[in-house]
């Protein structure tokens, strides 16, 4: 019965309309729509005033595991503009997604980039990482093609797009200049990240930390008993100070990683909670992409350097 009203939820996005899509908000406004938080702030960061963006995915929710909602369905249908990230993040979202490209503009931002840019390696499965935001001279990238969709569907606000485009790339310039700094003020040794699961490898060639994950680049993937044993060595071995919890992944294997470092005769802390595949709460700097990574740089480098 559930697979069957999916189905039905999504014909009705399939044939709700052939042509493209005119602007639905009653104040005028481009409604845009996007899958994560991230894309949604930058968007809104860019449209401005002429634009109403909403993320179908919100604080705390795993995007690797996410499926639409009826509600999810809805905005959908009234999108004049849908963006995602793409390079299989919204697994379970792709196959609709790229269905309902035949009647709205639906763009895959992450896949923008130029190859040489994304990670690919044999324990991804063959697949590119897709946490590209971790990397902010990446993100400047799909900010450029955020503009560029903007401008399409909506020719008229070009100006309005492009200056507010060029005054938000000025603050991802700051924000990748404030990161390198911070994690430059570990000491070198300790510049190791240890997460619930692998989303910080962009984050990790870009700034100059070597990072490790319990799990896989999507949390589908489970750890096992072996995955807890091999790291709990390497951190006793190495004296990592800290692990840490992200918002978007429970936290009991981190804790069980904690207790086998422990079990090793070193007292790793967990240095606190990071945002990975999700942005903090609404109408907090965390609940903003620059606060966002802004929050994690402090929080790593507070941990790693053994402040109280």
């Amino acid at each position: 019965m559930k697979k069957f009203l999916y189905t039905s939820l999504l014909l009705t996005i399939l044939f709700a309309g052939c042509g493209p899509a005119e602007k639905k908000d009653d104040d005028g406004k481009l409604f845009v729509v996007t899958t994560i938080g991230m894309i949604a702030d930058t968007a809104a960061e860019i449209g401005g005033e002429r634009v109403d963006a909403v993320a179908l995915m919100g604080p705390g929710v795993d995007p690797h595991l996410y499926k639409a909602s009826a509600g999810d369905v809805d905005r959908l249908q009234k999108a004049d503009l849908i963006l995602f990230n793409g390079l299989h993040l919204e697994a379970r979202m792709g196959d609709m997604l790229e269905k309902i490209s035949a009647n709205r503009p639906v763009v895959a931002v992450g896949e923008s980039l130029d190859e040489s840019k994304l990670i690919s390696d044999e324990s991804f499965g063959g697949t590119h990482d897709p946490h590209i935001w971790f990397d902010v001279s990446n993100w400047m990238v799909v900010a450029d093609t955020i503009t560029e969709a903007l401008v399409k569907a909506d020719p008229e606000g070009k100006d309005t797009y492009e200056a507010n485009s060029a005054a938000y790339r000025s603050k991802l310039e700051e924000l990748d200049q404030y990161v390198r700094d911070t994690i430059s003020s570990i000491d070198e040794h300790q510049r190791v990240l240890i997460t619930a699961h692998d989303a910080f490898h962009y984050f990790g060639r870009a700034y100059g930390m070597e990072v490790r994950g319990l799990q896989g680049i999507s949390t589908v993937t489970e750890a096992g008993a072996k995955d807890v044993q091999n790291l709990a060595d390497y951190i006793a071995g190495k004296k990592i100070r800290a692990i840490f919890i992200e918002s978007s992944v429970p936290k009991k294997n981190i804790e069980a990683l904690q207790a086998a470092v422990q079990n090793r005769g070193f007292d790793v802390q967990i240095g606190g909670e990071l945002y990975s595949d999700a942005m903090g709460a609404e109408g907090t700097f965390e609940g903003t992409y620059i606060g966002m990574v802004t929050h994690n740089a402090d929080t790593i480098a507070k941990a790693l350097q053994g402040e109280e």
